[in-house]
């Protein structure tokens, strides 16, 4: 077959004919048969699955296995996606309840095709091929079993749509098929959302569901694995937040942008190669001081971003998996902007009387609280301007303090939670 010509420009002798069905049959013809290139018969994605396929599978009549990899690789691949199931397992719940009176399964594969969840209900007897495929452990890859939609995404990380004979092998020509991509905090591909029929044509819409699926579960996916980010949630306007459409940022504590979702992307621009490039200050027009205390407020607040939009931000810490706040990398400004100073011996008096640990710290004098302040208040204030002196290091500040890092720590934790109305939890 001369696929040399699938490069030129030979445009297909038929433009258009009057069925899908026709449409793939000349695309097959066409590419198969007579090595012409079938564009607009079959979308670019296609074309070139079957160009990467031709180079590994010389039979297309053949039956494909289908097997499932083996046990021990099973058992770590699952244990390596563990997140990916917990944040997934509601909207897969979501998902197979909303198409329960279809024909359709929902399935989920981790980056490299393989099957990590699939619709608990049994294909039907009329769907011979789904129920050898639809199976968890099974390898889906279009290096295994050719061009499906699953198997395109996770050559390409781009969504698609498999119709049919757009399968690869001939054994797939009664499978429909729609799958969008998963993406984790460091760009990479994380799993594969994938819903697909056997033997009937879709009456909805498969790529737009299976998108907003997969947005939603990249989302909570995403917010899982920021561990010590400042999360901004942000949209044009607030009635998207908390939707699959509010765009999402993390940035990390030393002031970068580390991740951004699909819509924050579309908003502010696709993050730079470069860390050293993606200070938040250049790319959202505000510094990570006056970000840091939208946190505060549960209600969205408006902001302009450096590019002149104006969109409503919400801004949430995420504490990192040892109890670390934070705040504890960033410099803490008092009410004009400057960093605040305080003398060692009144911070560690204050935070000795609020632990009922004086006797510990008896070798530092005394100091009374200002007036119209408690002891608790005068506690908090101090801790927190040795944060801002120290640069917001806890761990320098702790030890200017003569305290644990636990203690500080914990004290972060509760004065955050009375912040937000949650009661403080007996020490």
């Amino acid at each position: 077959m001369a696929f040399e010509r699938l490069g030129t420009a030979t445009a297909p002798r038929q433009l258009f004919s009057s069925t899908p069905a026709q449409r793939v049959a000349l695309a097959r013809q066409q590419f198969f048969e007579e090595g012409v290139r079938p564009s607009g018969l079959v979308g670019e994605a296609v074309i070139q699955s079957w160009l990467r396929c031709t180079r590994n599978h010389s039979d297309r009549q053949r039956i494909v296995p289908f097997d499932a990899v083996t046990p021990s690789r099973l058992h770590a691949t699952l244990a390596r996606n563990r997140e990916l199931l917990e944040v997934a397992r509601q909207e897969l719940a979501s998902m197979e309840s909303a198409l329960a009176g279809t024909d359709c399964r929902v399935i989920l594969t981790d980056g490299d095709g393989v099957v990590v969840h699939v619709t608990h209900q049994p294909a039907a007897a009329h769907q011979p091929v789904l129920r050898k495929t639809a199976r968890v452990g099974v390898n889906i890859s279009e290096r295994i079993v050719g061009t499906t939609a699953p198997g395109i995404v996770a050559t390409t990380g781009q969504a698609c749509t498999v119709d049919g004979a757009e399968h690869y092998f001939d054994v797939l020509s009664q499978m429909q098929c729609a799958a969008a991509p998963i993406r984790d905090v460091a760009g990479r591909l994380a799993g594969v959302l994938d819903i697909t029929m056997e033997a009937r044509r879709f009456g909805f819409d498969a790529a737009s569901m299976v998108a907003l699926y997969a947005t939603t579960i990249e989302n909570r996916l995403l917010q899982a694995q920021s561990r010590d980010h400042l999360i901004l949630r942000f949209q044009a306007s607030p009635s998207l937040l908390g939707t699959p459409m509010e765009a999402l940022a993390g940035v990390a504590p030393d002031g970068t942008i580390a991740w951004l979702n699909g819509a924050g992307a579309r908003l502010i621009g696709r993050l730079p190669e470069e860390a050293c490039e993606r200070d938040v200050e250049s790319m959202l027009g505000h510094d990570l001081a006056s970000l840091l205390r939208l946190e505060r407020r549960e209600a969205a607040q408006p902001l302009r971003l450096s590019s002149g939009l104006g969109v409503w931000v919400q801004a949430r810490l995420k504490a990192a998996a040892d109890g670390a706040d934070f705040r504890h990398a960033v410099a803490m400004p008092g009410e004009n902007g400057a960093m605040l100073s305080i003398e060692p011996a009144t911070a560690v008096e204050a935070l000795a009387a609020d632990e009922h640990a004086q006797a510990a710290v008896s070798h530092h004098v005394q100091v009374d609280p200002p007036p119209g302040e408690t002891l608790r208040e005068h506690s908090r204030k101090l801790i927190e301007d040795t944060l801002a002196a120290q640069g917001g290091n806890v761990s320098q500040a702790a030890r200017q303090l003569g305290v644990s890092r636990g203690t500080l720590y914990r004290r972060l934790r509760d004065w955050r939670e009375e912040d937000k109305g949650t009661p403080r939890a007996p020490d």
